[in-house]
C-alpha cells in the first residue's frame, strides 16, 4: 500500500489539498467570466428598453405610489447611454417621463394600462392623449394596453373600440402589446392598430425552449407574423431572459444566458432590420412576490442600477463567487477544527472532503436563498435550513474525530439528538417536495440544502421517531415521479432534486429499520 494511505498525517495533508483544489474549482467555474461579443457600445445604441420607476423598495401596489423624481431623472440618463428610446407600461406615476425622456434624448413609446376597471382605464388613456399631443418630438407611439387580453379583464372588442379612440386623437402610430399568441386568438384586434407589437419570451412559453433554441423560436415566430399581418409592421415589444431562478425544462436562467441571448438577439435583429424593444431596463425585485425569484431578475442592470454584464464586457454566473468560497472555507475549518486530530487513514481521508463538502453545500444554499428569498418567513426558513447543515456537519465532524475530552461530550450529545436532526432534514425535505408537486411554477429547487443530511444519515443511519420517519419518507419518496413528470425529464434541476429525494428516502428507510431492530429506545421514548 502507498505510503500516504498508511500514515494519517500524509493521508489527512493530501486530502486537505484536493478538498481546497476542489472548492477553489467549485466556486471559480460558478463565477468565471464569460467573454461574448458586445451589443452595446457608446457609439452603437440599442433601439428601446422597458422601464417603470421602481427603486427597488417599491411596486406598483404601493398606495398611494409616490414617484422619485430624482430616481428616473438618474435612470433615464443611464438608459440614454445605452438605448434611443424607452417603452413604459403606465401613465400613473409616469408623467414627468416625456420631459425627463426629452431632456436625456431619448424617444418613448408612451403605454397606458388598461385593466378591468372602466374608470382605471379611463383615466389612463385620457394622461395618455394627452402627454402624446403635449410631447409630439419625444413620444414615437402609443400602446393601449399591456397583455389585457391574456389577463382576460377586456373582451377583444372592448380593446379594439378603446384603440380606436385613441387614434382618433393623437397623431402618433397606435398599438396593443399581448404574447404572440394572443393576437391569433383575437383576429380583431389586429385591423385596429397601426402596427403590431408581440412578446416572445422563449423561457415562458408553454413549450420553454433552451438558450440553443431560443433565437430559432424567435426568428420563426417573427417571420410568421410578418407574412401573416403584412404590410403591418411589427415590433417584438418584449424580449429577453431572467439572470436567476428556477429552471423551466431545458430554459436556464442565468447571466451568461442572459448575456447570450440578448447580445445574439440584437445581432440577429439589426442583420434583418427588425424593430424591437427588450426587456426590461432594470431588475424589479417586487415580481418575485407574483413570480418567484425569476421574476425580479430581467433587468439588464440590477435593482441597484450597476451593470450586469448582460450588453458589454465579460459576464459571469456568479459574481460574488470569491465571498462565498470564503465562507465556504471558513465553514470547512470549523469542521476540521471539530474533528481535530484523526488517528485513522479511513477519518484523515474522510474529515477533509466532508469539511469542503459541506462548506460548498451550505455557501450554495447561502447564494440561493439571497436570490430567492422575499419576505420574513422565507428569510426565517433559509437560515433554519443553515443551520440544520451547520448541526449536521459538526455531528458528522465528531463522528469521525478521536472523541476524546470536550470531543467526546460533543459527540455523545449530538448522537443523542440525531433523529432530531434526520426528521428536521425529513420535514423540509417533505414540505419542500409538496411544494414542488403542487405549487411549483414560481419556486426554486432547495436541492443544496438536502445533500449533507441525506448523505450523511444514509451512510450512517440513526434511530428517529419510526411513525414520524415513514410518513415524511412516503411522502419525500411519493412526490419523486409527479414531481419529474412536471418538469420534464430535460430539466437537471429537477433531476437533482430527484436524486437528492432519493437519498433522503433512503436515509429516512434506514432509520425505520434501525429504529424497529432496535425497539427498547423508542419505547422509553414513549
Amino acid at each position: 500500500m502507498p505510503v500516504p494511505f498508511r500514515s494519517p498525517v500524509l493521508t489527512y495533508l493530501l486530502s486537505c489539498l484536493i478538498a481546497l483544489i476542489a472548492l477553489c474549482g467549485y466556486w471559480y467555474t460558478l463565477g468565471k467570466p464569460v467573454v461574448l461579443p458586445d451589443a452595446a457600445t457608446p457609439t452603437h445604441k440599442l433601439q428601446c428598453a422597458s422601464y417603470t420607476p421602481f427603486d427597488k423598495d417599491q411596486s406598483p401596489f404601493d398606495q398611494p405610489f409616490t414617484p422619485r423624481p430624482a430616481r428616473m431623472d438618474a435612470d433615464l440618463a443611464l438608459l440614454a447611454t445605452r438605448f434611443e428610446c424607452i417603452r413604459t407600461y403606465s401613465m400613473t406615476g409616469l408623467e414627468a417621463i416625456p420631459e425627463l425622456a426629452r431632456k436625456h434624448g431619448l424617444k418613448v413609446m408612451l403605454g397606458a394600462w388598461v385593466n378591468a376597471s372602466p374608470e382605471d382605464t379611463a383615466h389612463e388613456i385620457k394622461a395618455l392623449i394627452t402627454a402624446a399631443n403635449a410631447y409630439p418630438d419625444v413620444v414615437t407611439a402609443v400602446i393601449v394596453g399591456n397583455e389585457t387580453l391574456l389577463r382576460k379583464e377586456v373582451t377583444g372588442p372592448q380593446l379594439a373600440k378603446l384603440i380606436r379612440q385613441v387614434k382618433a386623437e393623437v397623431k402618433q402610430p397606435v398599438t396593443y402589446a399581448d404574447v404572440w399568441e394572443y393576437w391569433l386568438q383575437y383576429p380583431e384586434i389586429a385591423p385596429a392598430v397601426d402596427f403590431v407589437t408581440i412578446h416572445l419570451l422563449p423561457y415562458w412559453e408553454d413549450d420553454p425552449k433552451g438558450i440553443d433554441d431560443a433565437l430559432t423560436h424567435v426568428a420563426q415566430i417573427r417571420q410568421r407574423f410578418g407574412e401573416k399581418f403584412a404590410p403591418k409592421d411589427i415590433l417584438i415589444g418584449e424580449t429577453g431572459w431572467p439572470s436567476e431562478g428556477r429552471q423551466r425544462e431545458t430554459a436556464l436562467p442565468s447571466r451568461v444566458n442572459e448575456a447570450k441571448f440578448i447580445r445574439s438577439f440584437v445581432a440577429l435583429a439589426e442583420q434583418h432590420g427588425w424593430h424591437y424593444n427588450l426587456i426590461e431596463a432594470f431588475d424589479q425585485p417586487w415580481k418575485r412576490e407574483a413570480e418567484g425569484a425569476v421574476g425580479g431578475y430581467w433587468g439588464l442592470f440590477d435593482a441597484d442600477r450597476q451593470e450586469k454584464g448582460v450588453l458589454t464586457g465579460p459576464v459571469s454566473n456568479l459574481p460574488y463567487w470569491p465571498f462565498w468560497l470564503a465562507v465556504s472555507g471558513v465553514i470547512g475549518l470549523l469542521a476540521l477544527f471539530l474533528a481535530g486530530r484523526v488517528t485513522q487513514s479511513r477519518s484523515a481521508l474522510i474529515v477533509p472532503l466532508l469539511a469542503v463538502f459541506g462548506g460548498a453545500c451550505i455557501g450554495t444554499w447561502g447564494e440561493v436563498a439571497r436570490v430567492t428569498s422575499r419576505f420574513a418567513g422565507e428569510y426565517l426558513w433559509a437560515v433554519a435550513l443553515i443551520l440544520l447543515n451547520l448541526l449536521v456537519l459538526m455531528h458528522a465532524a465528531l463522528v469521525l474525530s478521536a472523541r476524546q475530552g470536550w470531543r467526546g461530550r460533543g459527540f455523545a450529545w449530538f448522537e443523542s439528538r440525531a433523529g432530531w436532526w434526520l426528521s428536521a432534514a425529513g420535514f423540509a425535505g417533505a414540505v419542500m417536495m409538496l411544494a414542488m408537486v403542487f405549487d411549483p411554477r414560481y419556486r426554486s429547487f432547495a436541492t443544496p440544502t438536502l445533500w449533507l443530511p441525506a448523505l450523511f444519515y444514509l451512510l450512517r443511519p440513526v434511530k428517529a421517531p419510526r411513525r414520524e420517519a415513514t410518513l415524511l419518507a412516503c411522502i419525500i419518496g411519493i412526490g419523486i415521479v409527479p414531481q419529474l413528470i412536471r418538469e420534464g425529464l430535460s430539466n437537471p434541476q429537477a433531476l437533482g432534486w430527484a436524486a437528492v429525494s432519493v437519498l433522503m428516502t433512503l436515509a429516512l428507510w434506514r432509520s425505520v429499520h434501525l429504529s424497529a431492530a432496535s425497539p427498547e429506545p423508542e419505547r422509553a421514548r414513549e
